[in-house]
């Protein structure tokens, strides 16, 4: 959430999150007419690949059930069991059904489990083997607790700034975003949970998101480019990792709601990618039954018709009146309306990722109760309290530590040295614990360490940064004086210990969360005015630690000359004030050289984002337009040129590095290539409607029987010639009325039926092959050992309309001083395309392509070009 943070004043900035509110009116005339197309009919499941066995089974479990069965796997019971969504059960067999439960950063609701680092916080240490080892942990404890169905990761991307959620998923690049959303589910499948990646899709602001407690549901639209390029993206990448569950949004996109929305279920999802496993409603996302069956949804979550709405539990689904499917479901295949095979394809396509996650053999049952931390309840023993944190702690340490963002260090203020230190002080009511607790309720009182909503998790314990860093300098001196003054308003005490003391240490919080909880912010405006004197001119050597949930605005002090060092700690966690102190200090067993790098851009003023959440509308679909195309974060601001306080990628060390030899080598001699198109004419990103209209331009293919090798030469820049055979895709090749979201062929009012065959998984094979490295030298040329981010970013050639540089590439390497080590990025087929909507398929780019190797997206320290 984009928000003003004020350290002159000593204030933990509490913000609210874009919570859903308005009355319904009619739609805007001009919007009706963006509308998806209608793909039809749902493909069924294929067993690709290494689903094949899986799906086999699976297909032989269906053909037992009767059609009640069938429907109690598609509908769940009730939001009073003893998980957040529950499956119902087939007694006959013995099959107990499927527990669901999130959330992106830990086991929700449950009691002797770990509350991990937030995904924000996972993005920004750029390092795919820690965010894999997150998810495996977090995994562990789902298993653990008898979860079936883990609703994570979460990666929707960070459009605007202020979204309420945008904290739960990892940042502003699709790149950076897919890779991250497919370590997570690796990580989660490793241990046999089912991920499920959501929100599917276009859900970038939590205002006007629809559900349960709101009539008002906005509609995201986004042109067809826009879509493949950056927010399905990283839901490609968990296909392609074999992610088995997916989510469907509350929103709508181009006019149509996410869960029967058939274009992208049916025709993107599991067509173009060749999805194999289930997708489910978001809760109480459904608006009708019939429309989300036959556009491909495969289960009803949690059962009901909506919140407050008729009874909330049913325990058995089939029997359910208050729901869109249950006994309404048998009914709509018993009169035609819903043809029974889509009944089987729902229940094989859930059974498939149940097999294929080994959950048939020794799986633990439920635990524990999402109602409850006693033991019993109504008489009944439902918490059995399995402990299942085991040393995640340390993990979680590491990663708060990893994730820290050092943004300023003025003459080395950072570390701090404790035999420097005579006399320290810590302002910020988010400096010290929660005086309810690291559970109390309420906004964000104490240290923030995660957001709001359902994508939390009950502390275990919540290290504070005034315990952590007290217990740090009294272990080395004792005789250090320490004051802590965590009351906000009180800006006498504060203007007097700061002007004694010679560090001062001031925390800083926004906060932000899901919609359906609303939380009014808090009346500090009377007290920032009472703030006499401001603290930064009090004391000659202060440093702002910044506990957030996204870009905030810093210009009223960053610059101010007594402001020596800022650190971005995010929302690390449980583990929040140690891993600060390993930061802060760098002296002890886990002391750490920060290496964090910004997932996302941060301004200098908040019009200088290309998109805002839209926070009113008198209509009952507010029309939320993706008029930046694929320009969002970073790409906005190099293609407007301008210049943004701290650029995405960016992060300082305690050393320095260098970089050199900047080359490029070919992937083999022998490979499948995409069709690559002719010079497409740029692409202007003002509307939806003007670059979809923009991009009807012939395609051809390349002829060539085999690749030939690069030629090797980068000074000052790459050159290279390949030519590859064209590889013709049919997985998404439809009519070209399907390149456009906008209804242009139709003369009746509804869209065009349209269907095609099921793809790949993850879309085509040759898309993930590798097809140029790119290595470089990187040297550590400072005093103490660090790690280094380095990032590869490419330049298309103008004529694709792209933006002026795309991330496909990064690695964190550990250095010590003098070490140096040659780093290799692969980039794949994918990496180096675009999406073509006439044809409906990724096309390889030809021409010369620049490649660009930095510390940030605006940091570069090498480039060159190669052809294609």
């Amino acid at each position: 959430m984009l928000a003003r943070l004020s350290i002159l004043v000593l204030l933990s900035l509490r913000t609210v999150s874009d919570v859903t509110t308005g009355i319904p009116d009619a739609a805007p005339p001009g919007f009706e007419e963006w509308e998806s197309p209608i793909v039809l009919p749902a493909p069924s499941v294929q067993g690709t690949a290494d689903w094949a066995s899986a799906v086999q089974r699976a297909r032989a479990f269906v053909e037992g059930l009767t059609l009640e069965e069938k429907v109690n796997i598609t509908t769940g019971v009730d939001v009073l069991g003893r998980c957040v969504g529950n499956t119902g059960t087939i007694p006959r067999i013995g099959w107990k059904g499927l527990c669901l439960e999130d959330s992106p950063l830990g086991v929700r609701f449950a009691d002797f489990a770990s509350a991990f680092p937030a995904g924000i916080n996972a993005a920004a240490t750029w390092d795919v083997d820690l965010i894999k080892a997150r998810g495996t942990a977090m995994g562990q404890e789902h298993r653990g607790k008898g979860v079936n169905v883990a609703l994570g990761p979460m990666t929707n991307m960070g459009r605007a700034p202020e979204a309420g959620r945008n904290w739960e998923g990892y940042g502003g690049d699709p790149f950076l975003a897919g890779a991250a959303t497919a370590a997570t589910v690796e990580g989660y499948q490793s241990v046999g949970v089912i991920a499920t990646v959501k929100h599917y899709i276009g859900n970038e602001q939590e205002h006007f998101r629809g559900g349960s407690e709101s009539a008002q549901i906005y509609s995201s639209n986004i042109d067809d480019k826009t879509l493949h390029e950056v927010y399905l993206w990283p839901f490609a990448e968990a296909v392609k990792a074999g992610v088995g569950a997916v989510m469907c949004s509350y929103n709508k996109i181009n006019q149509t709601q996410a869960c029967q929305n058939s274009k992208l279920i049916n025709g993107v999802l599991k067509e173009e990618l060749g999805f194999q496993g289930f997708i489910m409603s978001d809760w109480a996302a459904t608006i009708n039954g019939v429309q989300p069956a036959l556009a491909g949804l495969d289960m009803n979550m949690p059962g009901f018709v909506g919140y407050d709405i008729g009874p909330q539990n049913d325990p058995d689904p089939a029997t359910a009146t208050n729901s869109w499917w249950g006994a309404a479901i048998i009914e709509m295949v018993n009169n035609g309306s819903v043809p029974e095979a889509r009944i089987d394809d729902m229940v094989t396509r859930t059974i498939a990722s149940w097999y294929k996650m080994g959950q048939d053999s020794d799986y633990p049952d439920v635990n524990f109760s999402q109602l409850t931390e006693a033991t019993f309840l109504n008489g009944e023993l439902v918490n059995e309290h399995v402990n299942v944190q085991d040393n995640h702690y340390k993990l979680i340490r590491e990663i708060g530590a990893a994730s820290t963002i050092l943004l300023k260090n003025t003459d080395n203020a950072l570390p701090l040295k404790v035999e420097n230190i005579k006399r320290i002080g810590l302002f910020g009511s988010d400096a010290g614990p929660n005086p309810d607790g690291a559970n109390g309720h309420g906004c964000d009182q104490g240290t923030l360490a995660m957001g709001w909503g359902s994508g939390t998790a009950y502390f275990p314990y919540l290290i504070d940064p005034l315990a952590a860093i007290s217990a740090h300098i009294r272990s080395i001196n004792p005789t250090v004086v320490i004051e802590g003054i965590l009351d906000d308003f009180n800006t006498v005490q504060v203007g007097l210990i700061a002007s004694l003391a010679d560090t001062c240490l001031v925390f800083v919080n926004a906060d932000s969360g899901e919609g359906y909880i609303t939380v009014p912010p808090p009346p500090f405006a009377d007290a920032a005015k009472r703030s006499s004197p401001p603290l930064a001119d009090a004391c000659a050597n202060t440093i702002v630690v910044m506990h957030i949930v996204g870009a905030v605005l810093v210009e009223s002090w960053i610059d101010h000359p007594n402001v020596t060092a800022v650190l971005h700690a995010g929302l690390p966690g449980q583990e929040s004030g140690h891993a600060l102190v390993d930061v802060l200090f760098s002296d002890g067993p886990q002391a750490t050289n920060p290496s964090g790098r910004l997932p996302y851009t941060i301004a200098k003023l908040r019009t200088d984002y290309p998109a805002d959440v839209l926070y009113t509308s008198s209509n009952s679909t507010p029309q939320i337009t993706y008029e930046e195309g694929v320009n969002i974060d970073y790409r906005w601001f190099d293609a407007q040129d301008i210049t943004p306080r701290f650029e995405f990628g960016f992060g300082m060390s305690y050393t320095t590095f260098t970089y050199s030899g900047l080359r490029t080598s070919n992937e083999g001699n022998s490979r499948r290539a995409l069709s690559s198109a002719a010079s497409l004419p740029a692409q202007p990103s003002t509307s939806v409607g003007s670059s979809a209209t923009a991009s009807r331009t012939l395609t051809t293919s390349i002829s060539g029987s085999r690749a030939r090798s690069l030629s090797v030469s980068i000074t000052p820049s790459i050159t290279a010639s390949v030519s590859a055979s064209a590889f013709a895709s049919t997985s998404a090749s439809t009519s070209p009325s399907a390149s456009f979201w906008r209804n242009t062929t139709s003369t009746t009012g509804a869209p065009p039926v349209i269907s095609s065959p099921v793809g790949d998984i993850g879309g085509p094979a040759a898309l993930y092959e590798d097809l140029l490295d790119v290595s470089f030298e990187v040297r550590n040329t400072g005093p103490v050992a660090g790690n280094e981010v380095s990032q590869v970013y490419i330049g298309f050639p103008d004529s694709y309309g792209e933006p002026p540089k795309v991330l496909r590439g990064f690695a964190r390497t550990m250095l010590d001083p003098g070490e140096s080590q040659t780093i290799t990025i692969s980039l794949r087929q994918k990496d180096l395309s675009v999406w073509d909507v006439v044809t409906q398929q990724w096309v390889l780019g030809r021409g010369t392509f620049k490649v660009m190797v930095g510390s940030s997206s605006r940091v570069i320290h090498l480039e060159g070009t190669f052809q294609l």
